[in-house]
Formats: C-alpha cells, sequence, structure tokens
C-alpha cells in the first residue's frame, strides 16, 4: 500500500487509521520504517522536525562529531563507502542519514513538522490515539523511536531568565548569534561542551567553562582516511565489513572492564591521566581536571584538543559551582561575578526523565511518566513495558552503552520488533502486553548484573542512575547478548487477546447517529 504524505496538509476531523505508528525519524524511526517497508507492512512516520536525523539533525553546534568510529556508526544493511575521516562529524553523519532515507524512500511515509502532543490507549477501540499538530492518529501498533538524547535539560540555576545577553542550549545552537570577541561562558564539561570549547575558544575575546564534575578524557584516535582507504572501501569486496567487525570486536573487549570487573578498566585510567600530563603542565588546572571517581562511571570522552584549550590565556576552568545568573553576568558560590555576553549551556538531555513520558498513556490511563515515577525506568527487553498494550521502544530501558555503537543496539531491537509485528499478524492477535512477571524478572537479572558494574560502583552520580538511584539507561554486557534475547519474539512473556475475541469497537460515526436520533426524538 502506497502512502504519499509529504504534503504534509491538514488532517481532517476523524482520526487518520494505520496499522502502524513510528514517532521519531533518528537512526531508531529511521530503521523501523526501513524494515517495516522491507516486511511489507504499512506504517506511517510522525516527525516534529522538518528533516529526518533526530539528534544529528538538531546537534549542528561547532566541532560536533561522533565519539563512535565512523564504519561502526551505520547501519549494517547500508554501509557508507563515503567517510572521510575515522570520527566522523556531524554534517557527515546527517548526510548519511538523509541519503539511507532517500535510499529506501522513507520521506514519502513521513509527516513532516508533525509535532505529537499524546498518544492515549484506547481501551474501547482497543488502538492507540494519537493527537498531533497535524491532526488526529489511530494505529493499532504504536513505536516509539522518539530517542535518549532528544529533550534538552536546562539547569535550575536562580536568575537564568533574566540574562540579557545571547544564551542557548548546545542541542538548539544559535547560528544567527555572533560569539566573535565576546565574553563567552560554556556551563557543563560533558561530551558537547568538549567539543564546542575547543571550536570557539579562538574566536571569542573571553572563555569561561564551568565545570561540576571532571570528566574522564581519552585521545581520539582520529585521522583523515586515506585515498587507498577510501577506495578499498568502496570497491575492495568485504573490505569494510572486515574494518567494522575489527572494530566492534575491540571495542567489545571494553565490556569486561565496565561491566564484569571494573579493574580491566585501569589501562584506560592511566591513558587518562597520561594524557592529562602530558598536555597540561599547571599542577593547580591538573588537580582540577582529574576526576575522583573510576574511569567509565561517567560517560567516557575522547579528545585531543580540549585540554590544551584550557591552557589558553583567554581560557577559565571555573569550579566553583554557580549560584546565580545575574543580566549581564554569572556569579559563582565563592561570591566571584564574571561578566559575559553570551552563555552556552551544555548540560546534557533529560533521559531517565523525559518529558515526552508524560504524553504516553496506557491502559489504566497512567502516563508513562508516572509508572516510571514509581517502580523506575524499567521494560522488557528494553523494547516493551507491562501496562502499554501493542506498544514498542526503541532506545528503550537499559539498551544505552558506554563503549561502542547505539547503531547495533538499535538493529536488534528492530529484529525484536519485526518478528513481533509478523508474529501479531500470523496469529491474528488484537493486543499484546508483556506480562509484569517477565518484566519484574528481567529487570532483577539486569540489576544483579549492574551491581558489580563500574556504573553503579564507580562513586559517580550519572545520568544513568534514576532517582530511585537503579541504573535504568545502560545494557550491563555484551552487546551480541542482546542481540542474542532479541532475535525473535518470544510470545510466551506476553498476555495477547485474538482479534477474533475483542468485543467490537462501537464505530465513531455510528454512535454519533445514534446521539443525533435520540436528540431528534425528544
Amino acid at each position: 500500500m502506497s502512502l504519499t504524505v509529504t504534503d504534509n496538509s491538514a488532517a481532517d476531523a476523524s482520526p487518520r487509521p494505520v496499522d502502524t505508528l513510528i514517532i521519531g525519524s533518528g537512526f531508531a524511526g529511521l530503521g523501523a520504517a526501513i524494515e517495516l517497508t522491507r516486511a511489507g507492512k504499512d506504517f506511517l512516520v510522525l516527525e516534529r522536525g522538518n528533516e529526518v536525523g533526530g539528534t544529528w539533525r538538531d546537534n549542528t553546534y561547532p566541532g560536533a562529531a561522533c565519539d563512535v568510529p565512523s564504519n561502526l556508526y551505520s547501519y549494517s544493511f547500508a554501509l557508507n563507502p563515503g567517510w572521510t575521516r575515522s570520527f566522523s562529524p556531524q554534517p557527515e553523519i546527517q548526510a548519511y542519514i538523509s541519503s539511507v532515507a532517500d535510499k529506501y524512500d522513507v520521506r514519502r511515509r513521513t509527516v513532516f513538522g508533525c509535532d505529537v502532543h499524546s498518544a492515549t490507549w484506547n481501551t474501547t477501540t482497543f488502538r492507540w490515539e494519537v493527537e498531533t499538530t497535524k491532526g488526529a492518529f489511530s494505529a493499532k501498533i504504536l513505536v516509539s523511536a522518539v530517542g535518549a538524547l532528544c529533550e534538552p535539560s536546562l539547569p535550575e540555576i536562580k536568575g537564568i531568565d533574566d540574562f540579557e545577553g545571547e544564551i542557548f542550549h548546545s542541542a538548539r545552537w544559535n547560528h544567527d548569534a555572533d560569539l566573535s570577541g565576546k565574553r563567552v561562558a560554556v556551563i557543563g564539561t560533558g561530551a558537547s561542551s568538549i567539543q564546542i570549547v575547543p571550536a570557539i575558544a579562538g574566536k571569542v575575546s573571553h572563555l569561561d567553562v564551568y565545570q561540576r564534575t571532571a570528566p574522564w578524557i581519552l585521545p581520539r584516535a582520529d585521522r583523515e582516511y586515506t585515498k587507498a582507504e577510501r577506495f578499498a572501501f568502496r570497491y575492495v569486496p568485504g573490505f569494510q565489513r572486515l574494518s567494522r567487525a575489527m572494530q566492534y570486536l575491540t571495542r567489545e573487549t571494553q565490556v569486561v572492564g565496565l561491566a564484569k570487573a571494573p579493574i580491566f578498566m585501569k589501562p584506560l585510567e592511566l591513558a587518562a591521566r597520561a594524557q592529562i600530563r602530558r598536555q597540561i603542565s599547571d599542577p593547580v588546572l591538573r588537580r582540577k581536571v582529574t576526576p575522583t571517581f573510576k574511569i567509565g562511571c561517567k560517560r567516557m570522552l575522547i579528545s585531543n584538543a580540549y585540554y590544551p584549550t584550557l591552557t589558553r590565556p583567554n581560557v577559565d576552568l571555573i569550579t566553583a559551582g554557580i549560584s546565580e545568573v545575574t543580566a549581564d553576568g554569572i556569579v559563582t558560590k565563592d561570591g566571584t561575578t564574571r561578566k559575559v555576553d553570551a552563555i552556552v549551556v551544555a548540560t546534557g538531555f533529560h533521559v531517565t526523565d523525559s518529558p515526552t513520558f508524560a504524553g504516553i498513556f496506557g491502559k489504566d490511563g497512567r502516563s508513562l511518566a508516572e509508572v516510571f515515577d514509581d517502580s523506575g525506568m524499567q521494560g522488557y527487553k528494553g523494547t516493551t513495558v507491562a501496562g502499554f498494550p501493542n506498544m514498542f521502544f526503541l532506545v528503550g530501558p537499559n539498551t544505552g552503552l558506554g563503549h561502542t555503537s547505539m547503531v547495533y543496539m538499535i538493529e536488534s531491537q528492530l529484529n525484536y520488533l519485526v518478528d513481533a509485528i509478523r508474529t501479531i499478524d500470523q496469529h491474528r492477535i488484537g493486543t499484546i502486553e508483556v506480562r509484569e512477571d517477565a518484566q519484574d524478572d528481567y529487570n532483577r537479572t539486569l540489576q544483579h548484573a549492574l551491581g558489580s558494574s563500574v556504573w553503579n560502583t564507580g562513586g559517580c552520580a550519572s545520568w544513568y542512575l534514576d532517582k530511585h538511584g537503579n541504573n535504568t539507561t545502560v545494557w550491563p554486557g555484551f552487546t551480541f547478548e542482546f542481540r542474542n534475547i532479541t532475535k525473535k519474539f518470544d510470545l510466551e512473556a506476553y498476555r495477547s487477546v485474538a482479534a477474533a475475541d475483542l468485543p467490537a469497537p462501537v464505530p465513531a460515526r455510528a454512535a454519533e447517529a445514534d446521539t443525533t436520533r435520540e436528540v431528534a426524538a425528544q
């Protein structure tokens, strides 16, 4: 069935029916669209932006680049022989995603500029009713592919709304703001910040970098690919797949130290400490940038330029903590006021408390946010959640990684999703919902495995942990283990109701007609 929806015309008053709705068109949503196309399924993608790409469309800050090797950061079915560097910059990644969307003709099944307000499970029609800025939709199956790094997290700092200069989040970079010759403050020292700081330090008059916690930073083994390598990627059969496989295996060795025995992270810590000694000679600055927790506890970063940038005469690393923001400056907790013309907020994203959770309502009327607030962000195989029938999450609970490509995990979940839809169709199932006991057993096993990991024992507070102190973000093992458990859909872990056994819903228009007749009779 062909759906042409790229004109994005306003929908009529009645919900537009579709078998499967996919929310988001980043790596996860685009991958789902491609796999459902291959399977011959009816679907529609709802995308709030005007282009595919997700976080790589939105994060266009200076210096934006990936910290996963290029050959790993692509779909297995659509390798990119055109990478120019071993670690790709944002424009190349976005161009790759766009090219894949073109290759598989996904845009014609995508509604762009479509912001989803709510998704509610209708216990009468046994369908998902979705309200958007492009009208209402009704779907048998809902796939959430909004991703973990889509909703910027803004700091709660006194007076920040009163700042009169330029202020914006790193994920919403204001390219109309000229920072040249300005006094600029960057709040945060995470993955985005350590790329932004070296990129803008040479343009601004002065740069203040506000650090709450020093990150572990490893050398970035980035280089341009040679002409011979690029030729081989494109024309030598199997060469790029071999390179990808070797990178994958090398990265997987880190799991031993991250998830099994943190002592094996020591070589990486020594490499990080050596970089500090090599690039920073000032002992005071060295102490400031040296973390006090085990490496791997928080996200490990990679950069060759960050530490040298901190030694520039026009750059200050500030660790006193921010007390408040004034109309033209920042006051730290030691009472010092520093005047600034612009503030870049690089404070990450809502991961365990995404605002999108508040708009998804399950069978008992509770939102996903309420469910997660009570019991923590838990799911089954990172893909389904008890109480939310016929709904699948991509990049869901405990699917995150600290060492390799999320695309591998996404493709694993896509295997599970497609086999689930195939099973639903084959057995003519009306609704499926993961059993609470299956979900509970799964999460007990996860938390037990995470108990000895560096994420739980490393002595840091990170966005990997929810407010209950549980690690609900990271997968505690080898990625091929996750691939194995999501290879086939396990119907026995679910409650299912045959379509034929569902009560027949009353058509909306028929119900309206009955009401009209009753009013007329009166």
